[in-house]
């Protein structure tokens, strides 16, 4: 009986709870939790170097990290050589060579980084001692090895020489250029001749007079105590002697009064890569910034839930991703949307992008949207506390950005005050799609014209890759296809001297992540040809084909060559097949003019009898190759060619580069044999 009373208490409790809860109302959300941010201690030096520690003594392990506090600076001719001086920091001292510092380095098991504005030390506490010895002796006396600039500049170079078929790169140079101007430090582009141009005064002189104490911050954090730091601070920095460090003042860009359509070409190209941008005044602590990071993530910052993200990968298909950002800087701050898309749909994506951001403006976010965004970010902003790092660039902010003291402190409260309202006055605010530019790479006929309708004057530009516009090179109307490729044929030797040669051997170097290799190309009559790769007299890899059959030979093992690769090799192994076009069934089509690395190019389209389609350029003024674009299984693969040289009146070009994906691999053949004999066992198969 008594259970039975307990038991219809507890249902009419129930019912009663059921019945007064109205379920169609969202609970209230609570109050944003209290963060409570471990201080970090700081003190001074006598030479100005600001120093602040964060106690953390759960690993025994001590992190030095050394922040310069300068102003972006114009490098002009010899772009880069900021950025090298804080890499080659570490290569070399008056007293170690870069092998006995990264010998000392590893003996420890320690990391050592070195940068334009700073330097990174990291050890278990026990080593901290011979550590600090290590980098200050870097901060130093660094000797700047001619050896290690050459390399380093060749390194530069080659990754130059990849990004010149990168879309992102290339959508980078250009907005770099056109939205600061090519007199901004964040408008400069690296070149050739700017890197180049670096030698090591120029490094020198950066060090001398930027890497001074008066000007920076160096962070300590780990397995020590206030008391440790500030004995090893003095002992070790001390003595680093104080410099007036010169200082610099920037007018903000000018925004762009209207849209500007910008296109730019990446041959063998089947999407865009596309971005509408522009520059924003948002300093670091502005007011608005915790809620404008509030407004870009509902628009396309990161999430899956984002707008960008929801319309043109869920609802459209158009692409695997689409973000925006909204970033703060002390000199000019950016606001970016973008994405990659098919070819057939850029201008239908950007329609898309701009809706998004014209609905942000006017339209309310739903609440249930917005808490969703408050407690992501909510959640990263906790996550990040738990790293001791994190307490130390709080401290770092609030001092060089002269925050209030309680700026992170109060963060999440902030965050959690954030409205509807303040996310669509942040919209109305920071998203200006009316002053933007908006920029495509990839295929530039496919694309170009259906652009024109996001121009007020129906105008779309052409740049390349240095932010350069690309003028339009009208061809004779009387040329033709078949015309540029005699004119390629007598410029490396006529048809006679071509079809006189039945054999050639070309040995040569090359270097693939600091390995160097040797490659040797046998080619005969009629469709012969073998390609061998060397690593220090080592075959590391072989591909032959005798006329009919092919193999490729590695350290895998054999492996046979069939299929379409098959069907390309018959005709790709046939020597100058220029001079036999038509009887071989290859079709051209003359594209128009270009220009390539400053030549002025004429661009073809030759597809071969097996259906492989290249795009090839061929100079105007002296008919020989320039470059060729392709694709293959690992992408695009883009080839150029310079320094022509007559070896039995036939022009071979001494210097290759082959560019596929992120790699880049500079070719020089040092040895060219014609007709001097080729073993016909190098196409046995």
């Amino acid at each position: 009986m008594k259970k039975s009373v307990l038991f219809l208490l507890a249902l009419l409790v129930a019912f009663n709870i059921n019945a007064q809860l109205d379920r169609s109302t969202p609970p209230k959300p609570g109050p944003a939790p209290k963060v409570n941010i471990g201080k970090a201690k700081s003190f001074e030096l006598k030479n100005g170097l600001k120093v602040f520690v964060v106690e953390n003594h759960k690993v025994p392990v001590v992190s030095y990290t050394l922040s310069l506090d300068l102003d972006p600076i114009v490098e002009g001719n010899k772009a880069g050589y900021a950025s090298m001086a804080g890499d080659l920091m570490s290569t070399g001292t008056t007293n170690r060579t870069k092998a006995e510092i990264d010998e000392a380095v590893d003996f420890i098991g320690a990391r050592l980084r070195t940068n334009s504005s700073g330097m990174y030390a990291s050890s278990l506490k026990k080593h901290s001692g011979e550590l600090l010895d290590l980098m200050t002796d870097v901060l130093y006396n660094p000797s700047f090895p001619t050896e290690e600039l050459e390399k380093a500049q060749k390194q530069m170079l080659t990754g130059l020489q990849s990004q010149k078929d990168d879309p992102n790169a290339i959508a980078s140079n250009i907005k770099s250029v056109l939205r600061y101007g090519k007199d901004h430090p964040y408008g400069e582009i690296l070149t050739d001749e700017t890197v180049e141009a670096i030698t090591v005064d120029d490094l020198k002189a950066y060090y001398d007079t930027y890497f001074r104490p008066n000007v920076a911050y160096l962070v300590i954090v780990g397995d020590i105590s206030v008391k440790e730091a500030k004995k090893q601070a003095k002992k070790y920095f001390a003595k680093w002697e104080s410099k007036e460090v010169p200082t610099y003042k920037y007018d903000m860009p000018k925004a762009f009064e209207q849209p500007k359509v910008v296109v730019a070409n990446k041959d063998g190209s089947t999407q865009s890569t596309i971005s509408l941008s522009y520059n924003v005044d948002l300093k670091p602590g502005n007011p608005d910034a915790i809620k404008a990071r509030v407004m870009n993530q509902v628009l396309g910052g990161g999430s899956f839930s984002a707008r960008l993200f929801q319309n043109l990968r869920e609802d459209k298909g158009f692409t695997y991703g689409a973000y925006s950002s909204l970033s703060s800087d002390e000199l000019v701050g950016s606001f970016n949307a973008g994405a990659n898309v098919r070819t057939s749909v850029t201008d239908s994506a950007f329609t898309e992008i701009i809706y998004e951001m014209d609905r942000m403006r006017t339209e309310l976010v739903p609440v249930e949207d917005l808490t969703m965004v408050k407690n992501s970010l909510t959640g990263s902003f906790s996550r990040s506390l738990e790293d001791p790092a994190t307490v130390a660039r709080f401290a770092l902010n609030i001092e060089k950005y002269n925050l209030p003291a309680d700026y992170y402190e109060t963060y999440l409260e902030k965050l959690n005050a954030v409205t509807p309202e303040d996310v669509k006055a942040m919209a109305e605010k920071y998203l200006k799609p009316n002053n933007a530019l908006i920029l495509a790479v990839g295929d530039v006929p496919n694309m170009k014209a259906s652009l024109s309708k996001f121009a007020q004057d129906g105008q779309v530009e052409m740049y390349d890759f240095y932010g350069n516009v690309v003028k339009a090179m009208p061809l004779p109307a009387d040329l033709t296809a078949e015309k540029v490729i005699a004119k390629y044929v007598n410029a490396i030797g006529g048809a006679d001297a071509l079809n006189a040669v039945n054999e050639y051997a070309m040995e040569g170097s090359m270097s693939v992540q600091g390995m160097p290799l040797k490659m040797k190309i046998y080619s005969r009559r009629p469709n012969h040809q073998c390609v061998e790769t060397y690593m220090q007299d080592n075959l590391v890899s072989k591909q032959v084909f005798n006329g009919e059959a092919g193999k490729v030979v590695s350290p895998m093992g054999e492996q046979k060559i069939e299929g379409e690769m098959l069907e390309n090799m018959k005709t790709e192994s046939i020597l100058f097949p220029e001079t036999q076009y038509t009887e071989l069934g290859y079709k051209l089509e003359l594209l128009g003019a270009d220009n390539v690395d400053g030549q002025d190019v004429v661009k073809m389209k030759i597809v071969n009898p097996s259906g492989k389609e290249q795009t090839v350029f061929y100079s105007r003024s002296t008919g020989l190759k320039v470059k060729e674009v392709s694709t293959t299984p690992q992408g695009t693969m883009a080839s150029t060619y310079g320094e022509y040289t007559e070896v039995n009146g036939v022009k071979f070009p001494k210097k290759m580069t082959q560019v596929v994906g992120p790699q880049s691999f500079d070719i020089v053949f040092e040895t060219i044999k014609v007709n001097e004999g080729v073993d016909a066992n190098k196409f046995d198969i």
